[in-house]
């Protein structure tokens, strides 16, 4: 059974495994903002400090970490921020998320942003806001298959075209 949860030790195994696969194709993401954990544990208490606004970089909103779990293995990490700022609506948006390079192609992506959009709804958000690269066409698939409506295209220095979508939460 599919199901989003918040960090935890019982996919300690499989969620190293992906952060493997994830630093072996030489992404940054998820793991290793702001700084590289030295352990889940340290991992593990940064996110629920984050989803309760507790010991934030300076640049960060609160925001709940949730892992996409199938069959008993870590599939994927989404981010639900509670808030926008200025950057935030340029790129980021409300949610982010991240599928294992061995899980790719397989509906994940679609399964982690719905089951997110369920998330916002119970953290108040009635519409979110996503960003993807203009050239991401996986990402672009996910987006407009879970209703994402296109408002824009804006050219930024960081990462090129991004297009913003709105969804209404679920």
């Amino acid at each position: 059974m599919m199901k989003l949860v918040e960090p935890t030790l019982k996919y300690k195994d499989t969620w190293l495994a992906a952060i493997k696969e994830l630093n072996n194709e030489g992404a940054k993401g998820f793991w290793n903002v702001p700084t590289y954990p030295t352990d889940i544990n340290e991992y593990i208490e940064r996110t629920q400090n984050h989803s309760q606004g507790k010991d934030l970089p300076d640049y960060w909103v609160p925001a709940t970490t949730y892992w996409l779990i199938d069959d008993e293995k870590f599939v994927g990490h989404v981010n639900v921020r509670h808030e926008l700022t200025d950057k935030l609506k340029i790129i980021g948006g409300h949610i982010g998320y991240y599928i294992r390079p061995t899980e790719r192609r397989k509906g994940y992506g679609y399964k982690i942003l719905g089951l997110a959009l369920i998330k916002a709804h119970e953290l108040g958000l009635k519409k979110v806001m996503i960003t993807c690269n203009d050239d991401n066409v996986g990402s672009i698939k996910v987006i407009e298959r879970n209703g994402g409506i296109l408002k824009d295209k804006v050219q930024t220095e960081e990462e090129g075209l991004v297009r913003h979508y709105w969804i209404e939460s679920r």
